[in-house]
């Protein structure tokens, strides 16, 4: 018998949970049959990705060799529109490198993190991860309670997250009341604001970069995997102070941006007719969505982001299970600290339609078992 290796593990690990992706097109075509799954359950863009982007992927004619590991281009085109340095910006192996960095830099052992909850589940992993203790504030009215949070912070504080707009929820908080927040933390606390569906958002929505320009401590996140269509890269960036940035790059791994991911992203981010398509089909998507949500008598959050987080009459679990016999995928809600809600990708007009036929259909028979259960 071999022996156990638990006693290798570290303390902090030994009730780890990984973190569990969405439902894949192809395990569904195993499982039920369907040639064609709708898939709502990543936020990804259902319009594809950025034709620049392919375009300029197709002329990489070799990756044989190690490239720059700077990216100097890619970061002064990033900077570009905010009249930043390109020692404001840091690159990443997707946005959740750069979480992981941040711990890896500010976080010791017993230091604490504030978060929302629920909020993206990488933030609690990685703090058990690094050994720290996470304080977590329930939303109020599915928005991050900024005041709450404020309180929450200790001598003990390195990093508060705010994820704007907000995964699972896909609420944002208010400008000024971000601006008022980040004002009020201690200067010594490092303010992470993720946002991934910052292009999504409404004009009453903050930039990031606003708030780094009046507080230093902050770290700005952002990702090419939404508005652009390019996940598969995994390529995310972040904006803050030349000193944090110098520190994050200090620890990452080199080459941590793969040359195919550096030269589509660098594409796509002129490709502003991809992107105006893509806004214009979420905001008719949300609109074809909350509207039915609306006549089903379903509560659903207001969504700055690029799915909507919707209430079912049961269990999430048994909802999403239901949706995917039908070949719909959403993600249920008892995975993401919100029972009795799915989450719902914001598809082409003719997914949406598939997935509110499904629902529709299901709605009675949810009802039914939710009335036979309260009279038992």
């Amino acid at each position: 018998m071999q022996p156990s290796l638990d006693s290798l593990l570290r303390a902090s690990l030994r009730t780890f949970t990984a973190y569990k992706p969405g439902t894949s097109v192809d395990d569904v075509r195993r499982r039920f049959g369907f040639e064609r799954p709708v898939k709502l359950s990543q936020n990804e863009n259902p319009l594809g990705t950025s034709p620049r982007a392919l375009e300029a992927l197709r002329a990489v004619a070799s990756l044989s060799d190690y490239v720059e590991d700077d990216h100097l281009a890619l970061r002064e085109r990033l900077a570009r529109p905010y009249g930043l340095a390109i020692d404001n910006v840091v690159l990443g192996h997707g946005s959740n490198e750069l979480l992981a960095l941040a711990f890896s830099v500010f976080v010791d052992p017993g230091d604490q993190v504030v978060i929302a909850d629920p909020t993206f589940s990488l933030f609690r992993k990685d703090a058990q991860v690094a050994a720290a203790e996470t304080v977590a504030v329930p939303l109020r009215a599915g928005v991050h309670d900024l005041d709450a949070m404020l309180r929450a912070v200790t001598p003990r504080t390195k990093i508060v997250f705010v994820c704007d707009p907000n995964n699972p929820t896909g609420t944002r908080v208010e400008r000024d009341a971000l601006f008022a927040f980040a004002a009020a933390l201690p200067p010594g606390v490092l303010l992470v604001l993720d946002q991934a569906y910052r292009e999504f958002m409404d004009p009453g929505g903050a930039d990031g970069v606003d708030v780094l320009r009046r507080r230093p401590a902050t770290l700005v996140l952002r990702t090419a995997s939404k508005i652009y269509g390019l996940a598969s890269v995994r390529f995310g960036y972040g904006y803050s102070s030349p000193e944090v940035i110098a520190w994050l790059n200090r620890v990452r791994l080199p080459f941590n941006v793969a040359r195919p991911a550096a030269v589509a992203v660098l594409a796509a981010l002129d490709d502003e007719a991809f992107v105006a398509r893509s806004l214009d089909n979420n905001v008719r998507g949300k609109a074809q969505l909350m509207a039915a949500f609306e006549r089903l008598g379903l509560h659903a959050y207001p969504s700055a982001a690029n799915f909507v987080a919707v209430e079912v009459p049961c269990a999430a679990d048994a909802a999403y299970g239901a949706l995917l016999e039908r070949g719909v995928i959403v993600r249920s809600g008892d995975g993401l600290g919100m029972p009795r809600r799915l989450r719902v990708s914001v598809g082409t007009p003719d997914e949406n339609a598939a997935f509110l036929a499904a629902l529709e259909a299901l709605l009675p028979v949810w009802r039914g078992q939710t009335v036979e259960a309260g009279s038992a």
